[in-house]
């Protein structure tokens, strides 16, 4: 089987000849290779050189981190625009939204030593900007862009698909673009009616993308809000996200779409608070010695039915760490195989900078000589 092959028959609730292997390279890759990556725009062709890159090492491909398959709009009463300027000689990126009740302004600054974009300012504190937010963010309308998509999936054939992502949930905004987790948190316990109310506005928003994604010719659509256990517990997800994401989720798979959830923090509660969603995957998942779960205890909690994408933590990429414990990482993530076939091996997350390039080649070979059914 190719590996495309592997990883939608899967999806499809069948067995393969071999686990799938995938990762997500590109933040690696562009560290590597020392190129610039920038969250102020998106990429309009296949990034060719990364998914060479991943047909050369034998990693399936699969996020398409940058690049936008629909494009969203604002009504003329809402301005949104993006600069570029200089913080203490670093390049940092700003997002500005104005409506008639007011502005915010988020910003993210160029970090070398990690190679990523760093929350540098946060857009919303009071009642007041959450309203700005709920106000802009429930005006949004989509247009869709398939022919990018069918030139990305055309691109990388056999070595892999293309998730196309439906962006963060309401909260997932809050919590990582605009507000942050102390803040968010603050709002949710003094003025809780206004950001229910928020959350809820722009959730409904949301679903109308949902339904724009399942006229897509894409067969697996990613959500998620990089959730972790400790942050969005079960109980704030039901207050706050899980009707969203129920209603998301019926309405994929009544078009036929799979559906992932990036879960890349804590795994405890989380696991089966996601797969109680419908969800058909979670993605990104890190198990010990970085997560809270070993890999037994992931497949445990998540059920047999629900698709675990994952498996290397990332302090085991890096050179420091003894080769033998990156071996045993993989080895017992391939093991929970007998527990269930619904396993992808990947990385929790992404490959992160500074990994040592020949474990990718290594969980590669581990793969095909131990995760063999």
């Amino acid at each position: 089987m190719t590996l495309r092959e592997r990883i939608l028959s899967v999806y499809a609730g069948q067995i393969p000849d071999v686990v799938p292997f995938m990762l997500d390279l590109s933040h690696w890759f562009y560290w590597k290779h020392h190129q610039p990556w920038d969250l102020s725009r998106s990429y309009t062709e296949p990034e060719r050189d990364l998914i060479d890159y991943h047909r050369q090492v034998g990693a399936g491909f699969y996020l398409p981190n940058l690049a936008a398959f629909y494009g969203v709009q604002f009504p003329e009463h809402v301005q949104a625009h993006t600069e570029k300027r200089q913080r203490r000689g670093a390049a940092e990126i700003v997002w500005q939204i104005a409506t008639p009740a007011g502005t915010i302004e988020r910003a993210r600054v160029w970090d070398e030593q990690t190679y990523a974009w760093a929350v540098s300012q946060w857009g919303i504190r009071t009642p007041g900007e959450l309203r700005v937010f709920a106000e802009a963010m429930s005006a949004r309308t989509y247009v869709p862009y398939w022919d990018r998509f069918r030139a990305w999936d055309e691109y990388i054939g056999d070595v892999g698909v293309t998730y196309v992502s439906a962006g963060y949930s309401a909260m997932g905004h809050l919590l990582h673009y605009w507000a942050g987790v102390e803040q968010t948190a603050y709002l949710a316990a003094d003025h809780p009616a206004e950001l229910a109310a928020a959350v809820r506005a722009v959730n409904d928003n949301n679903l109308r993308l949902i339904d724009l994604l399942c006229t897509s010719p894409a067969p697996i659509v990613i959500m998620g809000d990089n959730f972790s256990g400790d942050v969005q517990p079960p109980a704030f997800f039901a207050r706050f996200s899980r009707d969203y994401y129920v209603a998301a989720i019926q309405r994929l798979h009544a078009a036929g779409k799979r559906v992932a959830v990036h879960i890349d923090g804590r795994l405890r509660g989380a696991l089966a608070m996601i797969a109680a969603t419908g969800a058909d995957c979670g993605d990104a998942i890190t198990p010990a010695p970085m997560g809270d779960l070993h890999a037994q205890a992931c497949r445990q909690e998540a059920g047999p039915d629900f698709i675990l994408s994952g498996g290397v933590s990332p302090d085991l990429w890096l050179p420091r760490t003894p080769l033998p414990a990156f071996d045993q990482a993989v080895l017992q993530w391939l093991e929970t195989r007998h527990l269930s076939p619904r396993l992808i091996a990947a990385a929790g997350d992404q490959v992160p900078p500074g990994a040592d390039e020949r474990r990718i080649h290594r969980m590669r070979e581990l793969v095909e000589e131990h995760g063999r059914y």
